[in-house]
């Protein structure tokens, strides 16, 4: 600024009056922009100086720089030098009377006008709708005599700032009615009208009128019609508009990019990101929440490194997704530098961001800072509780998490569904259907995801009776056709041992998904139907449009393990790969050692974990040592158990195995040995337990228990019936 004063001064204004005026007035422009009153006040100084500051175009404009610096003295000051009524002054006070709020002034000013423009009128009109006074501004502008295209388009505009946009539209009709042609900042104005009303037809027919008045070709005009047609879910005609564009700015990129992001076209959208002349913030914050929202939470970081490394500057949405994908991938360290820079430049308690961190702390095990971070946060919303809830839930906290959940002001579904899938995941099924019980009793209503986790717990259960009630409430909720609800309705049943019901229910819902499918397959199998089980698959292979995938076909070789059909799994393990193109995981190969080993083909299991091409799993070893149990064979039952115990030295499950192993074939000494060794290493195997459902509650019952509520009379029954006996 201080060289801009100078090239001012250093200018002889005998010489070229012109260029010194033009330079004052560009630099009074720049002051009352940038509200620089010292500066400002110095330059009036200057131009008193030199006897210019009294001309009227001079004047007003040292009038404007102080309405805009509110420099109330200096304002009446200036006003006292101007004799008698002008309209340009007049017109400056009532727009600053309406930039300051002061709308009752500003009428004032208007009404005792002896005369009025277009501008006048036009600013009024303008200033009542920026403050939502909707009846004032069409009141006025119904009685506006300079009713142009400007006058329309600021009434326009006005009414779809204040959401009006069907009042928009025929608004617009009614000036080409009156012969009044639009302009380009109209014909965006009207788009956004029409895509807030959803009302493509309208936007269609106007289209036409845009050719005719040689408004195809604005970038104004066809950014907007780019967001119309995306908003109306015409992403092809919208794609057509962009690849016609002569000139394309960074909104028609970003809108178009939005597009894919929208239709989770990422390929797409990335290839449109990367081809992209200029980016701003909007159009890397699209991809990066994408990218992480969709689980690239890897390519989401990526860009958000990029992004900084171009000279982007993040928003709050972009932090935040850069926290949620770094949350996915546990990177403690690296969440922990983004933590360090919101806190630098103040944005720490903000609660989008601090639910995120919350989300990252806890999805890393370290609950306290997570804690830390919640106590901070001033405001919170109901996503920043149930972020902490389900923190304390995913680290088996339940006690904290069931304190924290019942501080919550406001709960809503996600709040009771974060604590019922912590119960859920920690095996607690019993305070699963106790707290679903509790939050139909508080009024909230179930969504999918609920009933979806409860059955899940009914299914652990194998509680029929309480699996049929909630079937009713689902129907009773009009969910009973989702189909991840009718998934879990089928495994609950199927787990339950009710298999005519789980067929009911798959035949009843409208739509399949792989999930589905596989669920009815391996409910056959569980239930000991093999025919039944592959004859569905043969059916899911010849009348669904899914091609098999890794789940089903574990469900057909889990079927064919269970029910003794060896060479028929051996044949389609062998062709996974063959024909249906998916590689078998750890989990299709300890499926055919368990096949194998139930059959008592125990070499030939052992000789196939051998052959493993993928890492071995530890349940493979367990299966086989299962089958060495059943079949009495120590020798493989040794190799099994010494490979197990290597894999996992302090699970008692081997060692226990083992030894019945040796029970069986009578080697007593080496049973001792086992259980000697396994109380060295400070190993006890649990009970076994076995549970009742009565009366919608369930007993459970362990090896001479004498712990349960009515243990003198069960014992004293029992007994009752030994002598009988």
């Amino acid at each position: 600024m201080k060289t801009v004063f100078k090239s001012v001064f250093a200018i002889n204004s005998r010489k070229s009056f012109k260029a010194y005026m033009q330079r004052n007035l560009n630099l009074l422009k720049e002051i009352s922009n940038q509200r620089l009153i010292t500066q400002g006040t110095a330059l009036h100084g200057h131009l008193i100086k030199k006897g210019i500051s009294s001309e009227k175009y001079v004047a007003v404009k040292l009038l404007v720089m102080y309405l805009k610096c509110r420099k109330y003295g200096e304002i009446n000051q200036m006003l006292k030098e101007f004799n008698g009524f002008n309209l340009v002054v007049y017109n400056c006070l009532i727009a600053a009377n309406v930039e300051w709020g002061n709308l009752n002034e500003a009428r004032r000013l208007f009404e005792e006008m002896p005369q009025r423009g277009e501008v006048t009128w036009t600013a009024l009109v303008s200033g009542l709708l920026r403050y939502g006074r909707v009846d004032e501004a069409l009141w006025y502008f119904e009685r506006n005599p300079f009713r142009d295209v400007f006058s329309w388009t600021a009434m326009i505009s006005g009414l779809v700032q204040n959401g009006l946009g069907l009042q928009a539209m025929k608004l617009f009709l009614r000036m080409l009615d009156s012969g009044v042609m639009p302009n380009n900042v109209t014909f965006t104005t009207f788009f956004k009208a029409c895509a807030d009303s959803a009302d493509f037809g309208l936007g269609m027919s106007a289209l036409a009128l845009v050719v005719k008045v040689g408004f195809d070709e604005s970038l104004p005009v066809c950014n907007s019609l780019i967001s119309f047609s995306l908003k109306v879910g015409e992403i092809n005609l919208a794609r057509r508009i962009f690849d016609g564009m002569k000139e394309r700015d960074v909104v028609s990129w970003t809108a178009i990019l939005d597009a894919y992001v929208e239709m989770d076209s990422l390929e797409e959208a990335r290839r449109i990101f990367d081809e992209m002349p200029e980016r701003n913030e909007i159009s890397w914050s699209a991809m990066i929440a994408r990218y992480s929202q969709n689980g690239y939470a890897e390519d989401a970081v990526n860009l958000f490194h990029e992004m900084v490394q171009s000279g982007f500057r993040p928003n709050k949405s972009c932090f935040s997704c850069a926290i949620s994908a770094l949350a996915s991938l546990e990177a403690l360290q690296a969440g922990r530098n983004i933590h360090g820079h919101v806190i630098k430049i103040g944005i720490e308690t903000d609660v989008f961001i601090s639910s995120s961190l919350v989300d990252l702390y806890c999805k890393c095990k370290e609950t306290g800072d997570g804690r830390r971070v919640f106590d901070l946060t001033k405001v919170k919303n109901v996503a920043c509780w149930n972020s902490m809830v389900a923190g304390y839930s995913l680290n088996c906290q339940l006690e904290e998490a069931r304190k924290l959940f019942d501080l919550i002001p406001c709960k809503n579904n996600v709040s009771w569904n974060c604590l019922i899938v912590g119960y859920l995941e920690n095996e607690q099924f019993d305070k699963v259907t106790d707290l679903f019980n509790e939050m139909l009793l508080s009024g909230e209503t179930p969504n999918k995801s609920t009933f979806s986790s409860v059955l899940r717990a009914c299914s652990s259960l194998a509680s029929l009776e309480r699996g049929k009630v909630l079937h009713g409430k689902i129907v009773k909720h009009g969910f009973q056709y989702d189909i991840y609800v009718g998934t879990a309705l089928i495994s609950m049943y199927s787990k339950s041992g009710d298999i005519e019901c789980s067929k009911q229910v798959f035949s009843r819902m409208p739509r399949k998904n792989e999930v589905s499918w596989a669920a009815m397959i391996q409910a056959f199998a569980e239930n000991g139907f093999a025919e039944e089980s592959l004859a569905l698959f043969d059916e899911f292979e010849h009348s669904s449009s899914f091609a098999p995938n890794e789940l089903i076909l574990l469900a057909v070789l889990f079927s064919c393990s269970h029910c003794g059909l060896v060479d028929k799994g051996l044949h389609y393990f062998n062709s996974m790969e063959k024909i249906y193109g998916i590689k078998p995981t750890g989990r299709h190969y300890t499926c055919v050692v368990d096949m194998l080993s139930r059959s008592g083909r125990l070499s030939e299991a052992e000789k196939f974990i051998t052959g493993m091409s993928c890492e071995h799993e530890v349940n493979a070893w367990v299966a086989l040592l299962n089958g060495s149990r059943i079949y009495r064979d120590k020798i493989v039952a040794e190799k099994a158990a010494k490979k197990f115990s290597k894999m996992v030295e302090e699970k008692s499950e081997v060692y226990v195995m083992l030894s019945n192993v040796y029970a069986s074939a009578g080697r007593w000494f080496d049973v001792l040995n086992t259980r000697k060794l396994m109380i060295e290493k400070g190993l006890y195997k649990g009970g076994g337990c076995s549970w009742i459902e009565e009366r919608n509650h369930i007993h459970v019952f362990y090896c001479q228990d004498g712990t349960h509520i009515g243990s003198t009379e069960i014992y004293g029954v029992l007994q009752l019936l030994k002598s009988e006996m």
